[in-house]
């Protein structure tokens, strides 16, 4: 039977780095505590939304704490944490900026996971290619920043800012622009709602069977319209969705419930090539936005300053109000908090620093200790053998025949006891094996 071949795990030579472009946000999203399968599936999808700038495959166990992922992330170059986790009201949902906060706390109040959006859509979509480029973002419905706006209102929109990629226009490649992430304040009930959508591009003013018979249809049949059972190709062009002939009427591009577009607000002239078949640049295109998924309904419940652990004050809570007199109490009695830490720390890396000299002190005299140690044990060794020596037997000692004789015989069974063992050969050891 043949050896089996070792596969090669490890690459020579240097490992390959990783260049990371600065500026660009990057997350971790774990599900925290047991949340239950439709939450886990959340969690998939909301990684989906995030790509490529996220942590798509990872896996968390029930063993992990939050303190580890707070630990792990700068070593990594993670700048936000998202954490899903189930309470007895309502899932919930926290956005922790590393490593020094702020960290809002929002109740999911209803959302809807990407397969049950895409389920509900009269158009079945493939997705794929579009996850390779971050969304770009649109927060709509938020007030602008003034004397009169809520404090917390600007903070959540600087938040969700900075969660996705600066939008750059005089750089951005068109063909990048896939997906949208939607980001819209509803003011009656105090929420903010999160949509997902791709990008898609269709011819303008051309209605649906005109475009099958010029783009060839996406069936197995080999992308050949089957016009087998008309008898006129108008009847297929210009025939009222619904109707068995063209005795029923006919309709124009314009008035087609099935046209993409049929007002010039929703039509685009393309600055670049885009994706798709014909769309070059200058082309007139309408563009539409297919909703994927997932959806959510937010509610700011609390934002507080630090992370997890490290927590400071609370900026803004919905549920708990308090006095000017009671927040300056609570400002105070933090920054009494945070000054005794930093003491603690530094007092700590005093005491560290003061035993590594200590040590090394104590090194030096513990080396010279030992040194003597051995100098005395060798002056004792040397004494022992000079005892034995005056013990033992003078070089101008005569010695009888006698005596040599005597000691001759009473060596030798000895020795040739020795002799016969070392030439007695040794026996191998076998071993049965399967052959």
């Amino acid at each position: 039977m043949a050896r089996k071949r070792k596969n090669r795990t490890h690459l020579k030579g240097a490992a390959p780095t990783t260049t990371t472009v600065d500026g660009v946000p990057k997350s971790f999203i774990i599900k925290h505590g047991p949340v239950g399968h439709s939450i886990a599936q959340l969690v998939r999808d909301f990684r989906k939304v995030m790509e490529p700038n996220t942590a798509s495959r990872l896996k968390e166990r029930n063993r992990n704490k939050l303190k580890d992922y707070l630990t792990l992330a700068p070593a990594l170059q993670v700048t936000h944490l998202l954490a899903f986790t189930l309470t007895p009201i309502a899932p919930s949902l926290r956005i922790i900026r590393l490593s020094a906060g702020p960290t809002l706390s929002f109740r999911v109040e209803r959302y809807s996971l990407m397969k049950d959006i895409l389920n509900t859509s009269r158009r079945a979509r493939s997705i794929g290619m579009e996850y390779l480029s971050p969304p770009l973002l649109v927060l709509a419905s938020f007030p602008a920043p003034s004397p009169t706006t809520p404090p917390h209102l600007t903070l959540l929109m600087k938040s969700f800012q900075t969660l996705f990629p600066p939008l750059s226009p005089h750089t951005l490649a068109l063909s990048s622009a896939r997906r949208v992430v939607l980001v819209s304040y509803n003011a009656d009930r105090g929420t903010v709602d999160f949509r997902h959508y791709v990008i898609t591009v269709k011819p303008y003013g051309v209605s649906k069977r005109v475009r099958r018979v010029l783009e060839g249809t996406q069936k197995a049949s080999g992308g050949i319209l089957d016009l087998g059972n008309e008898k006129d190709v108008a009847d297929f062009l210009l025939r009222k969705r619904g109707e068995a002939g063209p005795d029923g009427g006919y309709e124009s591009a314009a008035s087609s419930t099935e046209s993409v577009a049929g007002d010039d607000g929703d039509a685009v002239d393309l600055a670049d090539d885009y994706v798709g078949r014909n769309n070059k640049k200058g082309q007139r295109r309408a563009v539409r936005l297919d909703e994927v998924g997932p959806r959510m309904e937010l509610r700011l419940v609390k934002i507080t300053e630090g992370v997890p652990g490290k927590e400071g004050s609370v900026i803004y809570h919905e549920f708990v109000k308090k006095t000017k007199k009671e927040v300056a109490s609570m400002q105070a009695a933090h920054a009494a908090k945070e000054k005794l830490r930093k003491e603690r720390r530094a007092e700590q890396e005093r005491n560290v620093e003061r035993k590594k000299a200590k040590g090394k002190s104590t090194g030096g005299e513990e080396d010279e200790d030992e040194e003597e140690e051995d100098a005395d044990e060798g002056m004792e060794e040397h004494g022992a053998d000079e005892e034995d020596d005056e013990g033992g037997w003078d070089d101008d000692e005569e010695i009888s025949e006698g005596d040599e004789e005597e000691g001759e015989e009473g060596d030798a069974p000895e020795s040739s006891e020795d002799e016969e063992e070392q030439r007695r050969p040794t026996k191998k050891v076998r071993i049965r094996g399967k052959r």
